[in-house]
């Protein structure tokens, strides 16, 4: 009996002379690599041969520390703050609206004015054209210098000097006068559209997990209700997601009171939580469809997740992006902030999302492939098998439009939007968003066929690689004949992509045309008449609850 209270006093002893070791070598690690770096920033600025520029350097250094983690780490200086609070709250002090610059040494235009903005209440419409900012002229101004000028504190007023696009009360179009906005608080909605999609299906669309947002779900919820919802949509494509608690909050709507959303588990002390639903829900009978791609990550992986793992929604779409990880924002001298990662988070089956590591990973950043043999099995509450290894997998994988090359090409080189600018300016008027359709092709042709873009097909792209590749290997001559006939096969016109690719292009078109009349709400209802995903998402079967 002595011997093993001696052994076991002995293993104790071993075990904390261990830990404290171990404590004691992180600490003089540490404190090493302070020293060093202390050490080299003082010669560097002793003995460097040119001026050094030490905010930049070390800015770039910090950047490349934080980035070695994880892309979710990083530093907020004092003088980011305001786009850092934007990106958490989606607001900012403003005008409402977007704007567009052709040409740095030409005017700016007003592309887009938000429904109710300082910019819309003031009489600005898409297509005026802004000639100075407070009296200084807008030539030579790129567009984000442009925007920042507009931006300001709430209730301070900017003066515009205006061409006005159509006649007015006190001008005519063409005019050029002076226009006061007082700026104020734009709210960017993270609830962007809720709406019937037919007799009995409810439609929400969610693109960020903002403070409020869950009330937000929860007005819409009541608002589809009183219009004979019999199925809840809710779209969490491309939401990157937010605050977790609004995920939270999201999902007590739909469970009992006291249901596990989301737990928590990192190595600091209270950093492992449990975050159950603490409001009695709206609904538990509704059935619910969450849509998902590879697009939806954070807060929209803790709400389908959660959903799916109560089995109290049916996920469709494809896998979402598996950002499985909780940030946490810390104070740093001189007003800086070090947003951090201190968490995994697990959803209620005990899934961690987190894609396995970060070079297993699609173009994109979502989660590549994973094999069945490097990921687990879980347990929904009524016993369906669920797996980890990095994002929601849906319960049915339903895969959205794949676009082609030539109208990803128009699109980001702002080929429609210049195009809908000009439509704008030639129709006054139209009917309703519901009676608008798009029929004036030719014209789009003949204005997008002049303009500079990329219009080779995929196809192309890859042959012009290769003919680079065989020059370097120089098999060019050897295949000369081989590469003429391929390249004559492959060749095509602009005018004629562009005809082929109509039936991609115009629902684009549409839209863009339809948020300049009728603002963002309309844009997303021409979205949807061609959104085939959605369509076949509302043919599956519900998941039973």
């Amino acid at each position: 009996m002595k011997r093993t209270r001696y052994a076991l006093a002995v293993l104790a002893a071993a075990l904390l002379t261990t830990s404290a070791a171990s404590a004691q070598s992180k600490s003089f690690s540490l404190g090493k690599w302070v020293e060093l770096h202390n050490a080299i920033l003082k010669e560097l600025n002793r003995s460097y041969v040119d001026s050094l520029e030490v905010g930049r350097i070390e800015r770039e250094g910090v950047d490349a520390m934080l980035g070695a983690l994880d892309p979710y780490t990083v530093y907020v200086p004092e003088e980011e703050q305001e786009d850092f609070q934007m990106m958490l709250s989606n607001t900012y002090g403003g005008i409402g609206a977007v704007i567009y610059k052709p040409d740095v040494n030409g005017n700016v235009q007003i592309n887009e004015p938000y429904a109710g903005s300082p910019a819309a209440k003031a009489g600005l419409v898409c297509g005026d054209e802004i000639e100075a900012i407070n009296g200084e002229t807008t030539h030579g101004l790129t567009s984000q210098q442009s925007s920042d000028k507009m931006r300001g504190k709430p209730g301070t007023q900017v003066v515009f000097r205006v061409k006005k696009l159509r006649d007015g009360a006190t001008w005519k179009a063409g005019e050029t006068i002076d226009v006061t906005v007082t700026r104020e608080r734009i709210a960017l909605p993270s609830v962007e559209y809720v709406g019937m999609l037919n007799e009995s299906d409810g439609y929400i669309l969610m693109t960020k997990f903002t403070e409020g947002v869950g009330q937000a779900v929860r007005d819409g919820y009541h608002t589809l209700k009183a219009q004979g919802m019999k199925r809840l949509v809710l779209d969490l494509r491309s939401n990157g997601g937010g605050v977790m608690s609004e995920a939270v909050n999201i999902v007590s709507l739909f469970v009992p009171k006291g249901s596990v959303v989301v737990t928590s588990k990192g190595k600091a002390k209270g950093s492992g939580q449990e975050y159950k639903t603490m409001t009695d829900p709206v609904d538990l009978e509704i059935p619910i469809v969450v849509l998902v791609d590879s697009g939806s990550a954070s807060a929209s992986e803790i709400v389908s997740g959660a959903l799916q793992d109560l089995d109290r929604a049916t996920i469709i779409g494809t896998r979402t992006y598996g950002k499985g990880l909780v940030q946490s924002i810390r104070p740093l001298p001189y007003d800086g902030q070090l947003k951090v990662t201190t968490a995994k988070y697990y959803t209620p089956s005990g899934r961690c999302v987190q894609a396995i590591d970060y070079s297993h990973r699609n173009e994109d950043g979502s989660v590549g492939h994973i094999p069945d043999s490097l990921t687990h099995e879980f347990k929904t509450l009524h016993g369906r098998t669920v797996r980890d290894g990095g994002g929601i997998t849906p319960d049915f994988e339903v895969k959205g439009h794949k676009y082609s090359r030539l109208t990803y090409s128009i699109v980001l080189n702002g080929i429609v939007d210049q195009y809908a600018m000009k439509y704008v300016r030639e129709h006054e008027a139209l009917p309703s968003v519901e009676d608008f359709h798009f029929d004036a092709y030719d014209d789009f042709v003949a204005f997008a066929k002049d303009k500079e873009f990329d219009y080779r097909s995929s196809a192309r792209a890859l042959f012009d690689e290769m003919k680079k590749t065989l020059a370097e290997d120089g098999l060019t001559e050897t295949m000369s004949g081989e590469l003429a006939a391929l390249e004559k096969s492959l060749d095509m016109d602009k005018e004629t992509f562009l005809r082929l690719k109509k039936d991609e292009i115009v629902p684009f078109i549409e839209e863009e045309i339809a948020v300049r009349y009728w603002f963002q709400q309309a844009g997303i209802q021409v979205r949807l008449r061609y959104d085939d995903q959605l369509k076949e998402a509302l043919t599956k079967p519900a998941i039973s609850w």
